[in-house]
């Protein structure tokens, strides 16, 4: 059995418990549904009686979406990914982010930044906050200095070192090839 199953006993008792604990909301929803005194609400038709549990089922289920919500945000602010919240719910990475799209931190300032060392060179890569586009700097090993295009943003961290790489090759000392 793996670690996140629950056996058949735990189930049961489990779903005992959530019973227990919706009689007392389920009994405060039907009084004020009905108005009836409390010992004649539950002896009335019994559609309006289940539809009464169902509203109360409807309030635990909110309530646990909240919880969970929660507890993957508390286990993303440890640095949980959302591979790993998926794993724990049983769904795909995507999923996770789609079910709780804040609960993992956007990547730290070291993650948007990199740095291209090629032909003598080096270019420093940076995610622009204002356009969300990758820009890059860099210096030729020949000391000319340049700069991604202003007019041609990069979609990607990896089409930014594409540029750099470029620029470094054409200001490299010697012929490169």
């Amino acid at each position: 059995m793996a670690a996140n199953e629950v056996t058949h006993t735990e189930l049961t008792a489990l779903e005992q418990s959530l019973c227990d604990a919706l009689v007392p909301l389920a009994t405060a929803l039907r009084a004020r549904a009905s108005g009836l005194p409390e010992d004649r609400m539950w002896a009335e038709d019994p559609v309006e009686v289940s539809l009464s549990a169902l509203a109360g089922w409807k309030v635990v289920d909110s309530a646990v979406s909240r919880l969970t919500a929660r507890a993957a945000r508390t286990a993303g602010s440890y640095g949980a990914s959302y591979e790993q919240l998926g794993a724990a719910w049983g769904i795909t990475r995507q999923g996770a982010r789609k079910k709780w799209p804040d609960a993992v931190d956007r990547p730290s300032a070291a993650a948007e930044r990199g740095t291209v060392e090629l032909f003598g060179g080096t270019a420093e890569l940076f995610l622009e906050s204002s356009s969300g586009s990758w820009r890059w700097t860099g210096r030729g090993a020949d000391g000319t200095d340049g700069t991604a295009d202003g007019g041609s943003p990069c979609g990607s961290k990896e089409e930014a070192a594409a540029y750099a790489g470029a620029f470094l090759k054409e200001h490299a000392e010697g012929d490169v090839g």
